[in-house]
């Protein structure tokens, strides 16, 4: 039985639009905004039922209805990082036409955070939850870091699938006036965002590049004390959504 449940989890992994969700929380965030999970393995599946009982009641059905127990050394052969909660996923990500189609709809009531060329994939993961948490209408990556990528996705907890999250080229932005954060800008406290503006932030190493800023509706600067290089992109992205979310009250 168990034999064959691996071998069902390495079919399924290998289908197109496949993501691994590695724990309890990007699970539980993937269940309860609609995400396709197909496969739950878990080495407990009584303390899996008990915790999501405990912490988020919405998603005990759908998860008495799927999770599988495996012995938790099975399922380090399928996810070596196994983590605390003992639970792992599969789920499909939404389409790419989907997400670009959710990110390009016009009028918006939220901006689209953009980052360019990103390096670190757990400040991927932070911003996509920031972004999940402060309604923004999406996360567009550019560069050949997979913003679906599994640590991304740890990072987020999951929250991939409460917001539109797509890797593009800059051409491929969605329309909108595009906000730049820049040391050259704007003070930021004396500029507005619109809520159907793009919020693109660079590397904290190298900035935003010359394309990206000859681009720029807007250049935008976050005030620092002097001898401080950078925020972190975690920080900056949280900065720059919550001035657009107070401009509102």
């Amino acid at each position: 039985m168990d034999d064959e449940v691996v071998r069902a989890w390495r079919v399924a992994e290998r289908e197109p639009g496949a993501v691994l969700l590695d724990g309890f929380h990007p699970l539980k965030h993937a269940l309860r905004f609609g995400g396709e999970v197909r496969r739950v393995l878990t080495a407990d599946r009584g303390a899996l039922l008990a915790l999501a009982g405990e912490l988020a009641p919405d998603v005990v059905a759908a998860l008495d209805r799927l999770a599988v127990e495996l012995p938790e050394e099975r399922l380090r052969g399928l996810a070596p990082r196994l983590h605390p909660t003992g639970v792992i996923a599969l789920a499909v990500r939404p389409s790419v036409a989907a997400n670009r189609a959710a990110l390009g709809r016009r009028p918006r009531r939220a901006p689209v955070v953009v980052l360019e060329n990103p390096r670190n994939l757990g400040n991927v993961g932070a911003v996509i939850r920031l972004a999940a948490g402060f309604g923004a209408t999406g996360v567009v990556t550019t560069g050949e870091l997979d913003p679906w990528h599994p640590t991304v996705l740890r990072g987020s907890a999951g929250l991939h699938f409460a917001t539109a999250v797509e890797r593009v080229t800059l051409p491929e932005l969605p329309e909108g006036p595009l906000y730049v954060l820049d040391p050259e800008g704007t003070d930021i406290r004396e500029l507005p965002f619109p809520d159907d503006a793009l919020l693109a932030f660079g590397t904290e190493r190298h900035g935003v590049s010359a394309e990206l800023k000859a681009r720029a509706d807007r250049l935008v600067a976050v005030p620092m004390q002097p001898g401080v290089s950078s925020f972190n992109l975690a920080t900056s992205v949280a900065m720059g959504l919550f001035h657009w979310m107070s401009g509102k009250r």
